[in-house]
């Protein structure tokens, strides 16, 4: 099994790869300043992975994953989201505190440990936030999700992943009943604002900003006003 360092650095650079999208090479600044530490320590590392063939870097320009290194990726994110799963449907965790747990214990957990919990979980595709959970041959799905905050007033959605899971913010959300799974209709939205409006199923209605709705990532499901 790689270091705990060595993952969190394949777990990082698969993460800005995918906010760039597919073929994209991460720069060194923003490797250091995802990763909380120094362009020169994040290079030195990343030196080393490219020796050990995770990697390919070139000066000046950036690294990307190798075959190897997003096979690596794809394992401790498996790890961490079956781990959350675990913490917040078997332990009873609130999903806002256990993102720390599953930083550390990905690290620790063997590959037995973890089909075993895969099993009990029944074989889950998503986290509590949302993300898909790749399967124990490295198949990660990929759906068509939209921001909340650019879908249109009349649009009927579901909730389907947090992309932002800041403590402070996944504890607004839950108290606001604005969690995965949930179908809303928005029923105001002003751009000039910033603002828009949902109702769930249940007639419960919730008010927030675009900031906070553009961290809200939805399926599109159809409409129901005009």
């Amino acid at each position: 099994m790689a270091s705990s360092t060595v993952e969190n650095y394949i777990k990082q650079i698969y993460a800005l790869q995918f906010e760039q999208g597919e073929g994209g090479n991460v720069s060194m600044g923003e490797l250091a300043l995802a990763l909380k530490v120094t362009p020169g320590t994040a290079t030195s590392m990343v030196k080393s992975l490219a020796k050990s063939g995770h990697l390919e870097y070139v000066p000046r320009v950036g690294v990307k994953l190798s075959d190897d290194g997003e096979k690596l990726a794809l394992l401790v994110l498996r790890r961490h989201r079956l781990v959350e799963l675990f913490l917040v449907k078997t332990l009873g965790m609130e999903w806002h505190e256990i993102h720390d747990e599953a930083e550390t214990l990905e690290h620790v957990i063997s590959d037995r440990v973890l089909e075993r919990m895969d099993d009990l979980l029944g074989n889950p595709v998503v986290d509590p936030h949302g993300d898909p959970i790749p399967s124990a041959a490295g198949v990660i799905a990929k759906r068509d999700l939209t921001p909340l905050d650019q879908c249109e007033q009349g649009q009927t959605v579901k909730i389907s992943r947090i992309e932002d899971q800041e403590e402070g913010f996944l504890q607004y959300l839950e108290s606001n009943k604005l969690t995965p799974g949930k179908a809303v209709t928005i029923t105001n939205r002003d751009g000039h604002a910033g603002v828009m409006s949902v109702v769930f199923e249940d007639g419960n209605q919730c008010s927030m900003g675009f900031p906070a709705a553009r961290k809200i990532q939805v399926e599109l499901a159809g409409r129901c006003y005009e």
